[in-house]
């Protein structure tokens, strides 16, 4: 009887679907606006953190005492703190442009709180960080306290950061020493500790994440330590994927050599000729690459389908 039951609930719900498909094609439901101009929302999301810098400070007095036990903290100048540094006296900033639109170009605001001892990664790397991620209110939406793997581009195994964290990680080093304690876990000295103000444009734009109460156009701040990093080779071709960036812009999935749809930091054969990457170049034991031009015509054979 139950299976009776539920076979008649399936045919009330098909009779529904084709009943309500049926409808005149001017009930059509709410449709989704168009995003925002990037240009005019690009001047919106710096008004509003350049505001929040002017009217904010956070805890440097605690990092002067004991910088290796305090984390990133904000407040409002105001009352107790009226005589607080404002953040925007503390900040630097990178112009970073847009890769939906390339003719806008954001103000990315960091705070350098610590540079850190150790290898600065590259934009394409795997980073080791903990960090918390805020709203302009301060609401805490993201976090971690435990050292997570960070991918800082896309790839197929692997979902890489918003590209206003990216950016800002890469202008900090990893830790100077790495310590082994005999419980297993491990200590750094001397790490990198940033924060970041991100306009809507290097964050979600008109889609954030389900999750976090985040919405449309949101401007976020993310503060975090970088213990460590790793050169990254998504395709496994034996080229670093930052040196697969031939335009030089930062963005990795403009550089697509033979065309196939398939950007070359994901391609293990760039030019399309059939003969892998790896075999048209040359590794040393020392792990230092080389690229051969057979027939001498300036193009490396890996990017040259006719060699």
């Amino acid at each position: 009887m139950m299976i009776k039951i539920k076979y008649a609930f399936a045919l009330i719900i098909v009779m529904l679907v084709v009943t309500v498909s049926c409808k005149k094609d001017d009930d059509d439901g709410p449709v989704t606006p168009p995003p925002r101009d990037r240009g005019e929302e690009a001047i919106r999301a710096q008004a509003e953190i350049e505001t929040f810098l002017e009217t904010h400070f956070y805890n440097y007095e605690d990092f002067e005492t004991d910088p290796e036990n305090f984390k990133i903290k904000f407040d409002t100048i105001a009352g107790d703190n009226a005589s607080k540094t404002p953040l925007m006296q503390q900040v630097d900033f990178l112009e970073v442009d847009d890769v939906i639109d390339t003719s806008v170009s954001y103000k990315l605001y960091y705070l350098n709180v610590r540079e850190g001892g150790g290898d600065k990664p590259h934009f394409s790397d795997y980073t080791i960080n903990t960090y918390e991620g805020r709203l302009m209110n301060l609401e805490l939406f993201d976090s971690s306290v435990i050292p997570v793997r960070f991918s800082l581009v896309d790839s197929p195994t692997t979902s890489g950061i918003i590209r206003g964290l990216q950016q800002a990680i890469i202008q900090f080093k990893g830790a100077a020493n790495v310590i082994s304690n005999p419980d297993g876990t491990l200590s750094f000295e001397d790490f990198g500790i940033g924060a970041v103000f991100i306009p809507s444009g290097l964050a979600y734009y008109q889609y954030p994440p389900a999750t976090g109460g985040l919405n449309q156009y949101d401007q976020l701040i993310f503060s975090f330590e970088l213990f460590d990093s790793e050169v990254a080779d998504h395709d496994g071709d034996g080229i670093p994927s930052y040196m697969e960036d031939l335009s030089g812009n930062g963005y990795l999935m403009d550089d697509d050599t033979d065309g196939d749809g398939i950007p070359n930091y994901l391609d293990d054969d760039d030019d399309g000729d059939g003969r892998l990457t790896k075999f048209e170049i040359e590794i040393d034991g020392d792990g230092n690459i080389t690229f051969p031009d057979t027939n001498g015509n300036g193009t490396p054979d890996y990017l040259d389908p006719t060699i």
